[in-house]
């Protein structure tokens, strides 16, 4: 779970320090989709071409427009504009923001009294990025939050729909990156791939970083840590997140975040945290009731 949380953090990092040096947002959803489609399509075509690897095509459709390209190319966009450390925050932020409504609604009551706290210090946090995005010397700041808001509002329906589908975390995976493999034809023939304009290097860290690490090693460790602590344990991991997001900015990018953006990165944090506990201390208690 450790690895998985400094990966998903430092994707953020890793992907603005790609966009600095000469890759394009498209690019970055090429690597990332086309490296891990390809590698994951053995898979997918064992489990079964004709029902979309045993889930049905349109299950497949939905997961794969809440985790597949759209959501990295909205990522990648965000990171294009604004720094890592919002994108650290703001798409847990609002994941779990998504997470605790689909939780309410399926249980017919208000959550924990902590998980309602953590909820409103997210809200309150993401309002505070939102302000800081607007004072900022760019005006393209709010834009990226913007677009790393749409990335944690589709991202935030992909594990309710793996909850509510039962589907498994490689399957889901899978599926995301096979079907996410339509856009390689349109990203050669419309979006004009600087591959070859920008250093080797940079390019070889993207592929392996993206295409395996951050696309299957990682939810990998997510699906065999959830089976291992159970859903309660794993709750208090994701909160690490936007602290490592914010961490791993400095040094690959150089980017210190100003008194409103830590604001509303330590707000967010311990919304989650709240969140996380709250929901925690509920599903201990659901033996016993």
């Amino acid at each position: 779970m450790l690895v998985a949380m400094v990966t998903f953090g430092a994707n953020f990092a890793v992907s603005r320090y790609a966009v600095q040096h000469g890759l394009t947002a498209y690019d970055l959803v090429f690597l990332r989709f086309g490296i891990a489609g390809s590698i994951l399509l053995p898979f997918f075509l064992q489990r079964g071409l004709r029902d979309c690897a045993g889930i049905g095509w349109g299950r497949g459709t939905a997961l794969a427009l809440t985790s597949g390209a759209t959501v990295t190319l909205l990522m990648s966009l965000g990171v294009t504009y604004a720094p890592a450390a919002h994108g650290a925050a703001l798409g847990p932020g609002t994941v779990t923001v998504v997470g605790v409504v689909y939780a309410t609604v399926l249980a017919g009551r208000l959550p924990p009294g902590l998980t309602r706290i953590g909820l409103v210090l997210v809200l309150a946090g993401l309002l505070v990025i939102a302000v800081a995005g607007t004072t900022a010397s760019s005006p393209d700041v709010l834009l990226g939050d913007g677009f790393f808001f749409l990335t944690g509002l589709l991202w935030g329906f992909y594990p309710v729909l793996l909850h509510r589908w039962r589907v498994g975390g490689m399957v889901g995976a899978a599926v995301c990156a096979v079907l996410s493999l339509v856009y390689v034809p349109v990203y050669f023939a419309f979006l004009e791939p600087r591959l070859l304009q920008v250093p080797l290097g940079v390019v070889l860290v993207q592929a392996v970083y993206q295409g395996v690490c951050n696309s299957i090693i990682a939810l990998w460790l997510w699906g065999h840590g959830i089976k291992h602590l159970g859903a309660a344990g794993t709750q208090l991991f994701p909160p690490m997140i936007p602290v490592i997001g914010a961490l791993a900015a400095v040094p690959i990018l150089g980017e210190w975040p100003g008194p409103l953006q830590s604001l509303a990165i330590a707000m967010i944090v311990a919304g989650l945290a709240f969140s996380a506990y709250g929901n925690r201390l509920r599903s201990l208690e659901r033996p016993s009731s």
